[in-house]
């Protein structure tokens, strides 16, 4: 099954068409989802027009290093809380000098050591400097590739309702 395969094409085409019309760019900072809203932009017609990058950054230090998130904030909340999510969308926009910045975090699988039962990932989008919409997504009960998958798709059809309104 290829990339194309995993992904809303419906949603991609739609996002595509709005940031294209507006002239506008993303980037995206991603650790639950592992990549995979990267791919999914990427796999989109003329991805380098608006698609400037990202980074997927699953530990501590990275995400403190790299996304300047807060290292008391990350270490308190093993960087899975909201102030984490917002600080990494914003600090990814502004590094790859996007319009729009996604950023999300959470867990693709139950973490019982941390008492994590059931899996969930945090999101938030800013554009131009200011977070506009964040939330949760609640896993869909499914194994590990599955639910980054489902999230990676909830992530992209949120995004896209967002543009929809604005």
């Amino acid at each position: 099954m290829g990339l194309k395969n995993i992904f809303d094409e419906k949603i991609l085409t739609e996002v595509r068409e709005i940031l294209s019309a507006r002239h506008e760019t993303i980037a995206v900072a991603e650790s639950v989802t592992s990549g995979y809203l990267q791919a999914a932009f990427s796999q989109m017609e003329q991805a380098m027009n608006i698609f400037h990058g990202g980074m997927t950054v699953y530990n501590i230090g990275q995400k403190t290093r790299h996304l300047r998130v807060n290292p008391i904030e990350a270490q308190n909340t093993n960087c899975v809380s909201d102030a984490v999510t917002r600080q990494m969308a914003l600090e990814i926009s502004y590094q790859f000098l996007a319009d729009w910045g996604i950023a999300c975090t959470g867990y693709a699988s139950p973490v019982p050591e941390l008492h994590i039962k059931e899996t969930f990932a945090l999101y938030a989008i800013c554009q131009n400097g200011s977070i506009v919409l964040h939330g949760r997504i609640r896993g869909s009960g499914k194994n590990p590739y599955e639910e980054q998958v489902y999230f990676t798709n909830e992530i992209l059809r949120h995004f896209s309702g967002l543009l929809r309104s604005s």
